[in-house]
């Protein structure tokens, strides 16, 4: 395994999908074919969800060659259990998949759990997170994200208190917008309401579906089908597979 921080990849979605296969395949180059599969931010969906995540991970990393470690982590305590902490030593790729940013987070937050994940990276394992865990391991998300209706009509004020980063803080100079070519048809406004939240020193990077943004903190390239927006202020650039782009992931506020 490569000494230093290994990569990471915010991807849009398609975790565990034949889509993705050549991302994580690049993921894992070099590093031990065993990949850490974190299911954390379904644990409010119920127990058949979370099973969903953890057999489709199995699934995908058996076909590929690689070493399924599925953590069935929901609660703080499961996230603190030393037990459960020492099953990422050893592991080529850490992927944290999707559902709820906020659970995931305050979950993992300065958990023994965590703090193994964030050791295995540093010492040159990968890192992913795929919808929440894209969000959870940046700047988070809105405080409303999952709620069934605003409760106001207007989004928040910039300088008010809802745009504080509520993630894991990893990267914390960047606020990610997963299902970047999907999220408008689920709530009208998107991009308006993701800018409004967003916390000071971020850069907004829309990310569309089975796509992945990978980089070392600082350069990133485009991976899989759709494509990445990068917004900073009124301009906006878009970029597709094998485009790259210098973003400073650590410049947070």
């Amino acid at each position: 395994m490569a000494v230093g921080p290994g990569p990471v990849a915010l991807v849009g979605s398609g975790e565990f999908l034949g889509a993705m296969e050549p991302v994580d395949a690049g993921l894992l180059e070099g590093r031990p074919p065993r990949a850490v599969i974190i299911p954390t931010a379904a644990a409010r969906e119920g127990d058949a969800r979370v099973q969903y995540w953890i057999d489709l991970g199995r699934r995908h990393y058996e076909a590929i060659g690689v070493e399924p470690v599925p953590l069935d982590v929901r609660s703080r305590a499961d996230a603190d259990d030393p037990a459960v902490a020492e099953r990422v030593a050893g592991a080529g790729l850490v992927y944290l998949s999707g559902g709820d940013p906020h659970h995931l987070a305050d979950t993992l937050r300065a958990s023994s759990l965590w703090e193994a994940v964030t050791a295995a990276w540093r010492a040159g394992a990968a890192l992913a997170g795929c919808s929440a865990g894209a969000m959870a391991l940046s700047a988070g998300a809105p405080p409303d994200l999952l709620a069934r209706r605003r409760s106001t009509g207007h989004p928040p004020e910039r300088d008010g208190p809802a745009r504080s980063a509520n993630g894991l803080g990893l990267l914390p100079g960047l606020a990610v917008i997963p299902h970047f070519d999907q999220i408008t048809r689920w709530r009208r406004g998107a991009l308006e309401w993701f800018a409004a939240w967003q916390p000071p020193g971020t850069t907004l990077v829309g990310i569309e579906e089975e796509t992945a943004l990978v980089g070392d903190g600082a350069a990133w390239v485009v991976q899989g089908t759709g494509t990445v927006w990068v917004f900073d202020g009124d301009a906006r650039r878009e970029l597709g597979a094998g485009d790259t782009v210098t973003l400073d992931a650590s410049a947070g506020a």
